[in-house]
């Protein structure tokens, strides 16, 4: 089979390409420009134009056809790519189609890890605690990793480990052996647009898994005859941050429930020695964590975790998607932000929008929280410049957002 790949360099697209090509597929795609994604895959020996207009399709389809045009959910529909896919008669469809239809065709079993918050972090320590235990496993991540790609497909395995994204209503394509929830918060509006469509999504969810193992808190949502309910963090896990030793415990029970003893002390070892994800409270530079974090229960948690480390944090916060904000800009209160000294607030990062809509101000936005804490701030050389003062004096500076902050900061790294 052959297989067009568009957007490969996004976070879930660019795993299932190298997951397709290790499968044996014949692969390439394109995205808008280059990125760690993209030069991992093209390491890989991935074909990949950053032209999308077409001709780069047309002239590898010319070459060999294609049988499958996968796309990401932010391709519109008059996407120049996708038109000629359908005009050229290649099946086009997103990407989860193409991963079960692989995890089917690999007898795998699915253990998938799905919820508002913590999907990342989880996936990406069950499959290195996994690794670290020699159990062979095939599995995708939504972010890069510094041990490894992120998806790849083991011929040894039998185990397929999966962030499984409720963005639209993604994870409904599959059907897990085990499902991990990590947490159950109202998010995506744009896909659900009441928390009660929200809920109901995850708990069709539960029922189409075998196992479905929650916290407490969640535990309502699904139904007790396929449920594990977990009440507190295990005492054995030493990471910093609550909400890991929380992942992490829900790790100790996916291994549980394949037959790994949970009383060994190598899984304790390999947990404890976690080296992170990509975007998730990542270390760049001395004094300096960027994370993925936009919703008001993930700041809380990731704020918790930097005032483990320093009793001096300042925030700098990138909001996203202005549809996003309408629905939890009363959760912004000086609770969620408690452990952060300073707070520089952006403007928004727009993607996806609604253009009816008004597009809330930084200020509307922080009205609830402290304003003796609230810089309102932009990525210009002045916010540089405060961040690099705070490090230099001592303080811990958390770049939260999914937008353009992380690129930014990146790029202000390799500048100065």
């Amino acid at each position: 089979m052959r297989i067009y790949f568009s957007g490969i360099g996004g976070v879930a697209i660019g795993p299932l390409s190298r997951i397709a090509l290790g499968v044996g597929y014949g692969v390439c795609g394109s995205d808008k420009s280059p990125s760690l994604i993209t030069n991992e895959l093209e390491s890989a020996g991935i074909p990949i134009s950053f032209d999308q207009s077409g001709a780069f399709l047309q002239s590898e389809h010319d070459k060999s056809p294609f049988d499958w045009f996968i796309y990401t959910a932010a391709l519109p529909e008059n996407h120049p790519e996708l038109v000629l896919a359908r005009k050229l008669g290649i099946k086009t469809s997103k990407r989860d189609e193409l991963l079960a239809q692989i995890i089917a065709d690999k007898n795998l079993k699915l253990i998938a890890v799905a919820g508002t918050h913590g999907k990342t972090t989880t996936t990406s320590l069950l499959v290195w605690t996994m690794e670290q235990l020699q159990i062979p496993v095939s599995y995708s991540v939504g972010s890069t990793l510094s041990f490894g790609p992120s998806g790849t497909f083991d011929k040894n395995s039998q185990f397929f480990v999966y962030e499984c994204d409720e963005f639209d209503r993604n994870f409904l394509h599959f059907s897990p052996e085990i499902s991990l929830i990590t947490s159950v918060d109202y998010d995506h509006p744009d896909t659900y647009p009441t928390k009660e469509s929200y809920l109901d999504a995850f708990r069709e969810f539960g029922e189409k898994s075998k196992k479905v193992i929650a916290w407490q808190e969640n535990s309502a949502i699904f139904d007790e005859k396929n449920l594990t309910i977990l009440h507190d963090s295990n005492k054995n896990i030493t990471l910093p941050g609550e909400h890991n030793r929380k992942n992490a415990t829900l790790v100790i029970e996916a291994l549980k429930n394949i037959g790994v003893d949970a009383e060994k002390s190598e899984i304790y070892q390999a947990i404890n020695s976690f080296p992170g994800s990509g975007r998730r409270f990542e270390k760049l530079a001395e004094n300096l964590y960027s994370d993925y974090g936009h919703h008001p229960v993930e700041i809380q948690a990731t704020l918790q975790m930097a005032k483990e480390l320093s009793n001096d944090v300042v925030l700098v916060y990138q909001p996203h998607q202005n549809v996003r904000q309408h629905e939890i800009i009363d959760q912004y209160t000086d609770d969620i932000f408690h452990d952060a000294n300073e707070i520089y607030w952006l403007a928004t990062y727009l993607t996806r929008e609604n253009p009816d809509l008004p597009t809330l101000t930084p200020q509307q936005l922080a009205k609830n929280i402290d304003k003796e804490k609230i810089h309102f701030a932009e990525l210009d050389d002045s916010l540089w410049q405060e961040i690099t003062a705070a490090r230099n004096s001592g303080k811990l500076v958390l770049c939260m957002g999914a937008g353009t902050i992380d690129g930014w900061i990146r790029e202000q790294l390799f500048k100065n």
